[in-house]
């Protein structure tokens, strides 16, 4: 007999709906874009040929439709890997619990899901302006630690990491997981950089950022710069992407992530046209994924 899920640990709205999004199963696509930000649902959504379903709960903003013909869904998941927490276990149960009985279904469906993000590039080399497609996620928030993970990660790389970049013992143990593939082959492309994702707990300290706090390590950022394993390196920092890629994996759904390069931390350079560049990143992901 299925275990049943408790209503402390599923919590669902008195429409049925799951907590945090709001949403319903028949409310979602299979393909799912996510963004940070719940204005850029509005810049994605506005490409559609038809908008089917609405809906915004807190930073959760949720548009489903039709692009190409091709059903999508984007929602905004705000910022950070506990938001990320909450969006992927939650559009996991939309298509993988039966949340009327909450017990598990007996098939499973694999979600692809793809997100379109804008990142800082840790080297000179990825200049403001470019794409950068995460081939793996180096987690230093912590978050997959929460959950029994060893057989989705590379500890091996994992170990490198913390042998070259001499890792502060008192922070979270860093945690590689790689992309999907199959998501990789249809969003690559000839101008598009690749390399390693690394997603921070926070934005200003986790990132090397100072302002009046020292920081614990202050040349985490040039040891990262350095860090190279089987002629991968650090592309580029951000607040999601392991988190997606970890969870995913876990879940057994499909997640690459898609990064709109708008600063650049080694020369010290920012976008002049932060939107411009986030809009071809928008139109170069839709027409990818539903070519």
């Amino acid at each position: 007999m299925k275990r049943k899920i408790g209503d402390s640990e599923l919590v669902l709205n008195p429409d049925g709906s799951v907590y945090h999004l709001n949403l319903k199963p028949e409310n979602i696509a299979r393909d799912i874009i996510t963004v940070g930000d719940p204005k850029r649902v509005d810049r994605i959504a506005k490409h559609f040929e038809i908008v089917e379903f609405e809906t915004q709960k807190r930073e959760f903003h949720t548009v489903t439709g039709y692009y190409n013909g091709h059903r999508l869904t984007v929602i905004s998941t705000g910022i950070g890997p506990d938001n990320i927490d909450i969006v992927l276990n939650e559009l996991d149960a939309l298509v993988n619990i039966d949340l009327q009985n909450r017990v598990e279904k007996e098939v499973h469906t694999s979600l692809n899901i793809v997100r379109i993000g804008t990142s800082g590039s840790l080297h000179a080399g990825i200049p403001v302006d470019s794409f950068v497609l995460g081939q793996y996620g180096l987690g230093l928030d912590g978050l997959l630690h929460y959950y029994d993970s060893e057989h989705v990660r590379n500890l091996a790389m994992e170990d490198a990491f913390i042998e070259q970049t001499q890792w502060n013992r008192d922070a979270a143990r860093p945690y590689f997981v790689e992309n999907s593939k199959e998501l990789e082959s249809k969003l690559e492309g000839e101008n598009v950089f690749k390399g390693i994702t690394a997603t921070a707990g926070g934005f200003y300290g986790p990132q090397g950022r100072v302002l009046r706090i020292p920081l614990a390590d202050p040349e985490m950022n040039p040891k990262m710069d350095k860090f190279h394993y089987n002629g991968m390196r650090i592309t580029n920092f951000e607040m999601e992407t392991a988190a997606i890629y970890g969870l995913s994996k876990l879940l057994g759904h499909h997640a690459c992530s898609m990064n709109a390069i708008i600063a650049n931390r080694e020369s010290l350079t920012f976008t002049k046209d932060p939107y411009k560049v986030i809009d071809a990143l928008i139109v170069y992901v839709l027409n990818k994924l539903t070519a």
